[in-house]
C-alpha cells in the first residue's frame, strides 16, 4: 500500500473483506454505501488505488475512481460526472442500442448521439441516474463508484446535489437486485470524520441514516514488512529494529510518507548500529514538533473567544458530535470555555458568528454550502488535547 524506491506494501485481506461487505457477503453490509474515514497522509488513496480497486477488478466488477481533490480549481460534481463519463468511454459503439434497450431513447444526447467521447464529459442534460444506469447496463456487471475526499462535495452547491444524484442512483439500480452483487455500489472516503459525518448527520444530508467507518492505520505488520525491506539494503552490521521503526511511525500519526521522511534523513547521517533507534526517535519528535509548532503559533494568534469556540468545537469532536453554533448548549459551552479562561465575555450568536468567520479565515475551521461546521485538521484537535493534559 505504500511505495517507496521498490517497496510496496499490499492489504488483501482487508480489501477483501471490504468488497465482501458491498455485495452483503462480508460480517458488515455495505451495500448502502461505505463512508470511511481517516486522517491525511495515512495510505488511505493509495489503498484504494492499488488494493480496493484491483480487488473489485479482480471480481469481475467495474470500479471507477475519482478523487476530489485532483482537481479543486474544479467543482466537485464536475470531477464525477467527468469520471463516469470516462467509465462510459470504452462502451462507446453499443450505447446506441443500449439507449434503446433500456429504454431511455427519448434522450435528445442518446437519441442523436450527440456525444463527443473524446472529451471527458457527459453531454448536457444528461443525469448522474441516467449515466450511471447506462455504464451498469453497457458494462454487465456491478459499479463500484469510488469517490476519495468525498466531503469536499459539501463545499458547493452542486457537489450536494451530486451527493443526492448519486444516492438516487443507487436506490433505483439496486431495486431488486440486493442480494445478487449487482447494481451500484458506492464507496466515500475522507480525510476528516467531522467532515465527512456532513454526509450522514441529519435529516437533509443525503445519506442520513448511514455510519462512519474508521479506516484500520497501518500497523506492525507494515513497519516489520518496511524494516526487511531496508535492512536488505543496509549491511548486516547495521540494521533497522522493527520495534524503533514503530515506535517512530507511531509517532508521526502512522503517516508513510513522513516515515520515509525520516528515514531519508537517518540514511544521510548513518550511525552505528546501537543508535540508530535512538536517531529514529529523535527524527520523529522533531517532525511531529514543528506541525505542533504551527498549531501553536496560530493558538498563539487567536482572541480569547475565538480561543474558546474552537475549544468547543475540538470537544464535541472528540466526542464524535457535530458543533452546531447557535444551539444553547454550545453557548452555554463557550461562556463555561470562556470563564475558564479568565474571560468576562458573555458570548452571543453574534460573537459566536464572528469568531467562526475569523476562525474559517485562518483556515482553521471548514464551513459546508448548507451550514455545517468541522475543524479543518483534525490532528488541531489532538494537539490542543496535548497541550490540555500538559498543562494540567
Amino acid at each position: 500500500m505504500s511505495k517507496n524506491s521498490g517497496f510496496v506494501f499490499r492489504r488483501p485481506d482487508l480489501a477483501s473483506s471490504i468488497a465482501d461487505g458491498l455485495v452483503g457477503a462480508g460480517i458488515q453490509d455495505f451495500t448502502s454505501g461505505l463512508f470511511l474515514a481517516a486522517p491525511r497522509r495515512t495510505g488511505k488513496s493509495t489503498f484504494l488505488r492499488e488494493d480496493l480497486v484491483p480487488e473489485c477488478q479482480a471480481r469481475g466488477w467495474l470500479a471507477v475512481y475519482v478523487d476530489l481533490w485532483a482537481d479543486k480549481e474544479k467543482d466537485p460534481a464536475d470531477l464525477i460526472s467527468s469520471a463516469i463519463a470516462g467509465a462510459l468511454v470504452p462502451f462507446e459503439k453499443g450505447i446506441r442500442k443500449l439507449a434503446k434497450n433500456i429504454g431511455i431513447e427519448k434522450l435528445s444526447f442518446l437519441r442523436t448521439l450527440s456525444w463527443d467521447f473524446t472529451k471527458p464529459q457527459l453531454p448536457a442534460g444528461a443525469t448522474l441516474t441516467q449515466a450511471l444506469e447506462l455504464l451498469h447496463s453497457a458494462a454487465e456487471k456491478t459499479v463500484v463508484l469510488v469517490i476519495d475526499e468525498a466531503q469536499h462535495a459539501l463545499t458547493t452547491e452542486a457537489g450536494v446535489n451530486a451527493m443526492f444524484a448519486l444516492k438516487a442512483a443507487r436506490d433505483q439500480l439496486n431495486q431488486g437486485r440486493e442480494g445478487e452483487g449487482s447494481g451500484l455500489r458506492l464507496v466515500f472516503t475522507g480525510s476528516n470524520r467531522d467532515k465527512l459525518a456532513h454526509l450522514v448527520l441529519g435529516k437533509s444530508q443525503p445519506f442520513f441514516g448511514s455510519s462512519i467507518t474508521p479506516f484500520p492505520l497501518l500497523g506492525k505488520a507494515f513497519t516489520q514488512a518496511y524494516t526487511v525491506y531496508l535492512n536488505g539494503l543496509l549491511a548486516k552490521t547495521n540494521q533497522f529494529n522493527a520495534a524503533d521503526i514503530d515506535e517512530a511511525f507511531e509517532l508521526v500519526g502512522r503517516r508513510p510518507e513522513m516515515l520515509r521522511t525520516i528515514i531519508g534523513e537517518v540514511a544521510l547521517e548513518l550511525g552505528e548500529a546501537s543508535n540508530l533507534g535512538q536517531l529514529l526517535h529523535s527524527r520523529a519528535e522533531l517532525l511531529r514538533a514543528g506541525v505542533w509548532t504551527e498549531f501553536e503559533s496560530a493558538w498563539n494568534a487567536l482572541t480569547i473567544p475565538q480561543r474558546a469556540v474552537l475549544e468547543v468545537m475540538v470537544e464535541r469532536s472528540q466526542n464524535n458530535e457535530p458543533f452546531a453554533p447557535f444551539t444553547d448548549s454550545t453557548i452555554t459551552a463557550v461562556s463555561k470555555a470562556l470563564e475558564d479562561m479568565g474571560s468576562d465575555v458573555v458570548p452571543g450568536t453574534q460573537t459566536i458568528q464572528a469568531c467562526i468567520e475569523a476562525l474559517r479565515d485562518k483556515e482553521l475551521v471548514w464551513k459546508s454550502s448548507r451550514g455545517g461546521y468541522a475543524l479543518e485538521d483534525k490532528s488541531f484537535g489532538d494537539w490542543l488535547q496535548h497541550r490540555r493534559r500538559t498543562a494540567a
